[in-house]
């Protein structure tokens, strides 16, 4: 059964995906689906799309900037222009947008029931529904823009659908499952990812379960005596007592201290849900150091000779390992490996140049050698591709025998000086 699983608060950022990026990150994205497809099934990719760490993390590793907004829109374009091509082989269909195209999604849907067979009506009735709880059932002063539908060829799906609030410049992304949703109507949601921005009527509280019986007795009723009964409420000579109706909105959460969050400086409850900061530049306080500090070791301090065998890749340096190795952490990581989605942006880095220039040439390695990898696998040879898995495996060893802790200004430093030699780029360039 299907359900809300998170939501994410992000500062709203404007700009555009350069041409030169966008076609990487459609390329990395389609190769990370395809592994963790190949690893863990289509099911578990789409329960990773519905976790918003997981997909800030995503799309981190993609070289997105690490906490804005943009991060949904561009992240699923790409999928979608990645996925959609090799949909009859694959299975995963991306359907919706922004704007126009998010009211394209009931239509596209029907022509996927067409191809495989799915219940198209149900689809978009899901569809409809999802959008309309996020919109309606839940106003919490964000407005849907973008919406799409994950689904695939057994009829399985996630949602990734995002509202703005303009007057606060602030945009919340909202991420569905059809794992364990019960109702679209009580407690519909796991996460749901944003900043807090006051009191907010929510209709899908388990606690309206009257109010929203009383709603639907009341579209029952002569519209005549309604009218009679309103102007007694609104009357201020009137007797009528009117009930409270205070327990229908949510009161803000209590401040968090935040220096209570060593290693996690993203706000975040048990339901997944999380809340981006405003700064755009990565802090050291951002990222858990010590699980950096893996990833160089991994990297740098190990013998590049065992690598260059593991892989299977004559001069494979220790940057690339680099990013393979968050790579590989994106693939087969647990969810608690993603609660400093920064720490992702020091694969790939980021667009606007935080914290450091987009390296092309090891972005290229990095799509090279996993997509290498992946047909490898798809011809009965495994043996590549679990090198890659085992990149992940390394980092933990290292994590907790070695206990590295990575010196966040020198990483900065070193990555900004070979910055040139690895092709770095930014938006602005």
């Amino acid at each position: 059964m299907p359900k809300r699983t998170g939501v994410a608060d992000l500062p709203l950022h404007t700009g555009t995906v350069p041409r030169w990026l966008a076609d990487r990150m459609r390329d990395l994205g389609r190769l990370i689906a395809e592994s963790i497809v190949e690893n863990y099934g289509k099911k578990e990719f789409l329960v990773r799309l519905s976790d918003p760490l997981w997909f800030q993390s995503f799309g981190a590793v993609l070289g997105m900037d690490w906490h804005s907004s943009g991060i949904t829109t561009s992240v699923m374009y790409a999928l979608k222009c990645a996925l959609n091509p090799i949909a009859n082989e694959f299975g995963i269909y991306v359907c919706g947008g922004r704007g126009k195209f998010s009211r394209e999604t009931p239509a596209e849907l029907l022509q996927i029931a067409d191809r495989t067979g799915v219940d198209g009506n149900m689809l978009s009735m899901t569809s409809r529904l999802c959008a309309k709880v996020d919109n309606t059932a839940v106003q919490d002063g964000f407005q849907l823009y973008q919406h799409n539908f994950i689904v695939t060829d057994e009829g399985d799906w996630a949602v990734v659908q995002q509202g703005m609030n303009v007057s606060e410049r602030a945009a919340r992304r909202y991420h569905w499952c059809s794992s364990n949703l019960r109702s679209f109507v009580e407690n519909p949601h796991t996460a749901v990812v944003g900043e807090n921005c006051g009191d907010i009527l929510n209709l899908t509280d388990g606690r309206a379960d009257k109010t929203r019986n009383s709603i639907l007795e009341l579209s029952h009723e002569n519209p005549d005596r309604m009218m009679r009964e309103i102007r007694q409420m609104v009357n201020p000579s009137s007797s009528v007592v009117v009930p409270s109706q205070l327990d229908l909105f949510n009161p803000p959460p209590a401040p968090v201290d935040l220096s209570r969050f060593s290693h996690d400086p993203i706000l975040v409850n048990s339901s997944r849900d999380c809340i981006m900061p405003r700064h755009h530049e990565v802090l050291p306080e951002d990222v858990d150091l010590k699980r950096l500090g893996a990833v160089l070791a991994t990297a740098y301090e190990s013998n590049p000779k065992s690598f260059e065998n593991l892989l299977l890749t004559p001069g494979l340096g220790p940057r690339t390992l680099q990013s393979l190795t968050l790579v590989s952490e994106v693939i087969n990581g647990t969810p608690s490996r993603f609660r400093d989605p920064a720490r992702y942006s020091f694969a790939h880095g980021g667009k606007d140049g935080h914290p450091f220039p987009v390296p092309c040439r090891i972005y290229d390695e990095s799509i090279r050698i996993l997509g290498d990898s992946i047909e490898k696998a798809k011809l009965g040879d495994r043996d590549k591709l679990e090198c890659l898995n085992r990149l992940h495996t390394t980092q933990l060893a290292v994590e907790e025998f070695c206990e590295p802790l990575a010196d966040f200004d020198k990483t900065l430093e070193h990555e900004k000086s070979h910055s040139k030699e690895w092709g770095g780029r930014t938006v602005g360039d």
